[in-house]
């Protein structure tokens, strides 16, 4: 099965939804994406999410939620545990001005992801290939998001060293994980709690914004 008009439909109509522009250029790469992870997906396992019809809200709508939060940041983003490259894939579509670097320790994925990279010429891309408590970036990143990668603790302790007390961390949640909370290490605050609304998505999103107060 590969991207139908319906698909592209549904990703303008949703996009609208949420407030977020696409410029007909967007719109296209977002699509090309999408064809290629649903290409990947069968021989790769890039998502649990096997039907494409379930893409389009699941993983295109799901990016571009947080698109709000992306602009009022920085210009250098970290994705991290990318997987098959949400959000960073998305983002780095939408914000072609800003350096984006996904990350991820499995080698099938980042391998989906250069080859994204390489069709789509995103040029502000980077992917990277290790484990994240390895990973040693020259500079703090602006920004630090996750898309159900681990517990708030862990991605607040393992992701530590790649910011600072100006980086924004942007964790993409399910139901409000409030028992997470509750474990978050002690340099570590929630700034921002937003209820994400994504057309065609039934459950519950929530996106946390934390920040470092050491």
């Amino acid at each position: 099965m590969s991207v139908t008009a319906q698909h592209a439909a549904e990703l303008q109509q949703g996009a609208a939804t949420l407030g977020v522009t696409l410029s007909e250029r967007q719109q296209e790469l977002l699509l090309a994406y999408l064809a290629l992870l649903i290409k990947w997906n069968k021989a790769y396992n890039l998502t649990a999410v096997r039907n494409p019809d379930e893409m389009v809200s699941r993983h295109l709508l799901d990016s571009l939620s947080v698109v709000p939060y992306v602009a009022a940041g920085g210009d250098t983003w970290l994705d991290v545990g990318s997987g098959g490259g949400m959000p960073g894939i998305p983002l780095a579509i939408l914000f072609p001005e800003r350096q984006f670097t996904l990350l991820d320790s499995n080698g099938k994925k980042t391998r989906f992801l250069t080859q994204v990279k390489l069709e789509l010429k995103l040029d502000n891309l980077q992917v990277v290939h290790a484990r994240v408590e390895a990973f040693q970036p020259e500079q703090p990143f602006a920004g630090i998001c996750s898309r159900a990668f681990s517990s708030l603790e862990d991605f607040s302790n393992w992701t530590r060293h790649l910011g600072n007390g100006a980086t924004q961390w942007l964790a993409m949640k399910g139901v409000q994980p409030d028992d997470e909370l509750q474990a978050l290490p002690q340099d570590f605050r929630v700034e921002h709690c937003h209820v994400l609304k994504v057309p065609g998505c039934q459950g519950q999103r929530h996106l946390l914004i934390l920040r470092r107060t050491i």
